[in-house]
């Protein structure tokens, strides 16, 4: 009995403990701290601008060749001659009048000396026929020469005079055929194919040597029937030939049909001497139309995706909205926006790649170089 009654005392104890505690609790409670809202940090630092008004220019676009201006075709005029010197070759520029290439002439060179001899005899011939002539004019008064020998004699002083005009032809046939051993320019120009081989017996009309004339090549541009009517002869073109530089050159004239498959018709444009450009060289070319005034933003503010152009817009709460813009011709640094943006709105242009929809941005403060605006967003990058 006596150890029942002590463990029911131990009991009562530890509860009255208990409740003594939990009220002292409860009188004296400790301080619950607040919670504080998280504070939501900008993405990055921006640089902002708005529809501007800019002077685009107007083109027409076209492809086609470079090709000669004119072409001139040098061949053999004599007829088998054996080629005995050849002094250019492709790539060459040459100036008129130019020994291009020479035949071996010992042959024109004897018929030249026979036809000279054949002259000589004609010229004694004539000499002697028309002193006979004279003297039977002489003597036709007084009797002395039948009338039909007088007749005789005028006959052969014309034939000996006929005989010398045609030795004298033949002397001239002679020396045309000398000159033509040697074959000359016909322009300053450049070579631009060569077929002369040392040695060859070449037939007359042989082609040896192709000439660009001046060295001036044009190009050839294929233009929309529907674009043709814009074109006016002088107007300036930048052509830009396969991995070269653009040129500048000018419409000459355009031709007066065109292709009944393509429906395009050629724009022939004269080039200024050029390095880099050669002749058979695909070229791209804009014709310069004139100037019209558009709504415009900086290419770096607009962003393709998936065959759309979009604006990173930011809001009046400083977030990001993405925007979907339809944009035009680009000109310079600034691209034409058609449609999709209020005068009002401001567009990202500084870090637009390094954000996206809903994102808060600080914009940057006005007077703020670009060079800091750089660094902002190159540090931005380093974070990511």
């Amino acid at each position: 009995m006596k150890t029942s009654h002590k463990y029911s005392l131990a009991i009562g104890l530890a509860l009255t403990s208990a409740t003594l505690a939990y009220a002292l609790a409860m009188e004296n409670p400790e301080p619950v701290e607040a919670e504080v809202p998280a504070v939501v940090q900008p993405a990055l630092t921006v640089a902002t601008a708005t529809l501007q008004a800019a002077s685009f220019p107007v083109r027409v676009s076209a492809n086609g060749n470079l090709m000669a201006w004119q072409e001139a075709s040098i061949g053999a005029e004599a007829n088998n001659l054996r080629l005995n010197e050849v002094k250019v070759n492709v790539g060459d520029k040459v100036r008129r009048g130019q020994v291009l290439a020479s035949f071996a002439a010992a042959t024109v060179d004897a018929e030249l000396a026979q036809s000279r001899a054949t002259v000589t005899e004609a010229e004694v011939a004539l000499s002697e026929a028309a002193a006979n002539a004279e003297r039977g004019r002489m003597l036709q008064e007084t009797g002395a020469l039948a009338g039909q020998q007088i007749q005789q004699y005028a006959f052969a002083e014309r034939t000996a005079r006929a005989r010398l005009d045609a030795a004298k032809a033949a002397e001239k046939t002679q020396q045309l055929r000398l000159a033509q051993t040697r074959i000359l320019a016909p322009d300053d120009g450049v070579i631009s194919a060569r077929t002369a081989t040392v040695g060859a017996v070449v037939p007359a009309g042989q082609e040896l040597f192709r000439l660009i004339r001046g060295g001036r090549l044009e190009w050839r541009a294929e233009v929309a029937a529907a674009d043709l009517a814009k074109l006016k002869p002088g107007q300036i073109v930048w052509v830009t030939p396969t991995g070269g530089d653009p040129i500048e050159g000018r419409l000459r004239v355009l031709a007066p049909v065109t292709d009944i498959q393509t429906r395009n018709g050629l724009a022939y444009v004269d080039l200024p001497a050029n390095e880099t450009a050669r002749a058979g060289m695909f070229a791209r070319g804009e014709f310069q139309l004139g100037n019209t005034e558009v709504m415009s933003l900086p290419q770096r503010a607009v962003q393709i995706r998936e065959g759309f152009s979009y604006v990173m817009r930011v809001g009046p709460d400083s977030r990001v909205i993405q925007t979907k813009v339809i944009s035009g011709r680009r000109s310079g640094d600034r691209i034409e926006i058609l449609a999709g943006l209020e005068a009002n709105h401001r567009v990202v242009v500084s870090g637009a790649a390094f954000i996206g929809q809903g994102d808060l941005v600080r914009v940057n403060e006005e007077g703020k170089t670009e060079r800091a605006i750089e660094l902002s967003t190159t540090g931005h990058r380093a974070a990511q």
